[in-house]
């Protein structure tokens, strides 16, 4: 015979798995919906992108326009977004806490991404990416009414489908977002709702025609002692690196803020300064993305160590005066060119060392190792395993609490089990 308690616990079972059945039915309309958008957006500005490159190529007296271009992406923020904006830590801002994330940032970034890239400026897409995806997800969350935590989940998606759409990386983008918040944990949560987002980002973007890239490594050295210990002093190498581009970062745009308190002198300062960069290295080889001199770096081009160093100055000239963009794709071009240009000095293959540098450079401004590692799966395959799995951990582990994203927090020790909760430096 059924007592009363039984038929309460389980009419309480019942109900709860039917709960749970209706949340995960909607969490998957809804990370469809994001995938979808996002997707459709994403896509579109990959194209644009495309074309918009081909016409500074095409037309080289556009370089000419970077001071303009500064002022009149400063003039858009000001009278739009009315708000200070603080480029992806805004986004990993607003999935730490309840900071107000304008859906109107979406179409801004987009635009203002485009003007920077017509002009010449070195930056990347990412930070496009990851601030339009984060944006449609949240505005997608406040549509539906959702709470603060599930609104934050929804943030992840946008992002995850962004960077899925952009990059042609699923894995990396589903986990990249819940693993670049906080530096020790995980956001489990929001692991199915990214992984479907993402990868529906991905076969709309591949549909409309932006396919995922990848580099061609050759043959894979047989991995041993004394390979591991290149590899090693590598990826210590990438790590001092990382720490470098992002202290470059940090402090000229710090010095920019505190010396020129007018947004629009800062930008005239900053555009010129990138012209006149460009004039005295006498090509157009460190604006915008640089996405052919990372493909030369995997097809038995001569780099010079000179090259990566250039690309952090021409980044950080860029990003601190009011360019759009992102720090991924110059983090990559750094990470690759160092590497093919330290390939003959320590007797490695340019081209295997490349892609080692590439993943662990992300690693090391990033502070992602999972996703690093995906990444690097998904760029060059899997063989080459070993080799990606060192350079990112030493990477890692180097890099202390340096990164890219002030926004970020380490939350756990990278060196013991200890609770630190502090932002990155």
């Amino acid at each position: 015979m059924i007592t009363q308690e039984k038929k309460q616990y389980y009419a309480h079972k019942v109900q709860h798995n039917g709960t749970r059945a209706l949340s995960v039915v909607n969490w998957t309309i809804g990370a469809i919906l994001v995938g979808i958008i996002v997707g459709l957006f994403a896509g579109s500005f990959g194209l644009s992108m495309r074309y918009i490159i081909k016409t500074r190529e095409t037309y080289p007296w556009l370089i000419y326009l970077l001071p303009v271009g500064a002022i009149i992406i400063t003039f858009i923020y000001k009278k739009i977004l009315k708000v200070k904006d603080s480029g992806t830590n805004t986004v990993i801002a607003a999935i730490q806490s309840d900071e107000a994330l304008p859906l109107r940032l979406a179409p801004l970034i987009y635009i203002a991404t485009l003007i920077t890239h017509l002009v010449g400026g070195s930056a990347g897409r990412e930070g496009a990416a990851l601030q339009m995806g984060g944006a449609i997800g949240n505005g997608i969350g406040r549509a539906f009414k959702l709470n603060s935590t599930d609104k934050k989940t929804m943030i992840m998606c946008g992002m995850s489908a962004a960077f899925s759409a952009l990059f042609g990386t699923p894995m990396a983008a589903a986990i990249f977002s819940m693993e670049v918040i906080s530096v020790g944990i995980m956001h489990y949560a929001a692991l199915v709702p990214c992984v479907i987002s993402s990868l529906v980002a991905r076969a709309i973007a591949s549909y409309l025609g932006l396919h995922a890239e990848q580099y061609p490594i050759g043959a894979i050295p047989k991995f041993g002692i004394k390979n591991a210990i290149i590899i090693c002093l590598f990826a210590i190498l990438c790590g001092f690196v990382s720490i470098v581009f992002c202290l470059f970062m940090h402090k000229y745009e710090s010095f920019l803020s505190n010396k020129l308190k007018n947004p629009y002198l800062k930008g005239l300062v900053g555009g010129t300064s990138v012209l006149l960069l460009t004039l005295i290295v006498g090509s157009q080889t460190y604006n915008s993305t640089g996405s052919a001199i990372i493909e030369s770096c995997f097809t038995g081009a001569t780099i010079g160590l000179e090259v990566f160093v250039l690309k952090i100055i021409f980044t950080t000239l860029t990003l601190s005066c009011g360019y759009k963009g992102g720090e991924i794709v110059p983090t990559l071009f750094i990470g690759a060119t160092l590497g093919a240009a330290m390939g003959p000095i320590l007797g490695l293959s340019p081209a295997l060392l490349a892609a080692v540098g590439m993943g662990a450079l992300f690693c090391g401004v990033t502070n992602c190792p999972v996703a690093s590692l995906l990444i690097c799966f998904e760029l060059f395959g899997y063989e080459p395993m070993p080799y990606f799995l060192l350079g990112v951990s030493f990477s890692y582990w180097v890099s202390g609490y340096s990164g890219l994203y002030r926004a970020q927090k380490i939350v756990y020790s990278k060196y013991k089990s200890n609770y630190i909760d502090k932002h990155v430096q």
